[in-house]
C-alpha cells in the first residue's frame, strides 16, 4: 500500500513545484490533498489521516506550527515536514531524525534525502514527542506534552465554507450517518470526525456523552429532567430542542 501525502502551502506556484518534484522524485508517493491554508490542512488531516504532512510555517491565519500541534488529535501517525523560508537558526531542531525542515527552493538532492529519512523510519512512523517539543518550542509555538491540554477549537464545514469552531460555542455533537452535525447558537455545520474519535479528545470535565449518539456541552444544560417513560431530558440554554439522556448515562446527573 503506498505512503500517503498531503501538502499545505500558501503559494500556489511554490505548491505546484514541490507536487512536481515529488512526483518526479518520489512517485510512489500518493497526494491525497493540496492545501493552501492552515484551515484546509486540519480539515484534510482529519479525513485523510497521510503519512506525511508537508507544511508550510507562515500561512495565512493557522500557521504549520499550529497545525504541527494539532496532529496528536487529529491524525497521530503523520510525521511533519516542514518546508519553508523560515529563519535557519531553527534548522538543527530538525536534525534528529523524527520531523525534516527543507528550506525554500527546495533542491532535488536535499529532498530525496528528505525521502529516505522518511523511508527509514516507516517502522516507528509516530512522531516522538521529546523531540517534537524542541522543535515546536524553538519555534515560538510553547511546549506539547503527553497530557496536552484538550482542543481548543475544530474545523467544520457549512456548505462550502470551513469554519473555525471554540469549543466553549459548542452545545452538544450529534452523530450523522457518517458525519458528526456540531451545533451551536448560531446554527449547524458538519464535521467528518466521529463521534468516538471525538470522545477521546475532548475535555471531560465539560463534554459528556449522554446518548449513543450524543455528546453535550455541560455548561450549555440549563436544567435535567424526566419525561413521561422515565428517560432523561436535558433542556438547552441557547437552543429550544431538548436532549434524551439513555438510561446508560443518567448516572450523570444524579444530585443535579
Amino acid at each position: 500500500m503506498p505512503l500517503e501525502a498531503l501538502i499545505a502551502e500558501d503559494e500556489e506556484l511554490l505548491r505546484h513545484s514541490l507536487v512536481e518534484q515529488l512526483g518526479r522524485l518520489w512517485p510512489e508517493l500518493k497526494l491525497v490533498a493540496e492545501c493552501e491554508d492552515g484551515a484546509s490542512a486540519l480539515e484534510q488531516l482529519a479525513e485523510k489521516q497521510p503519512d506525511i504532512a508537508f507544511l508550510d510555517i507562515r500561512m495565512p491565519g493557522i500557521s504549520g506550527i499550529e497545525v504541527a500541534r494539532s496532529l496528536a488529535e487529529l491524525s497521530p501517525r503523520t510525521q511533519v515536514v516542514f518546508v519553508t523560508a523560515y529563519d535557519q537558526y531553527a534548522i538543527d531542531a530538525f536534525e534528529q531524525g523524527a520531523m525534516d525542515y527543507l528550506l525554500k527552493p527546495v533542491s532535488d538532492e536535499r529532498l530525496l534525502a528528505t525521502r529516505d529519512r522518511i523511508l527509514s523510519r516507516l517502522p516507528s512512523a509516530r512522531q516522538d514527542d521529546a523531540v517534537l517539543e524542541r522543535l515546536l518550542q524553538r519555534l515560538g509555538a510553547g511546549p506539547v506534552a503527553n497530557d496536552r491540554p484538550p482542543l481548543a477549537w475544530i474545523t467544520a464545514s457549512n456548505g462550502r465554507d470551513t469554519q473555525l469552531i471554540m469549543l466553549d460555542d459548542v452545545i452538544y455533537f450529534r452523530a450523522d450517518n457518517k458525519y458528526t452535525t456540531v451545533v451551536t447558537a448560531a446554527g449547524e455545520s458538519l464535521l467528518r470526525t466521529p463521534l468516538r474519535e471525538l470522545l477521546e479528545v475532548l475535555d471531560p470535565l465539560h463534554f459528556r456523552q449522554v446518548h449513543r449518539s450524543t455528546i453535550v456541552n455541560m455548561k450549555a444544560v440549563a436544567a435535567v429532567s424526566r419525561d413521561d417513560t422515565g428517560r432523561g431530558v436535558l433542556r438547552l440554554r441557547q437552543r429550544a430542542e431538548t436532549l434524551v439522556v439513555s438510561q446508560p448515562f443518567m448516572s450523570l446527573f444524579r444530585g443535579m
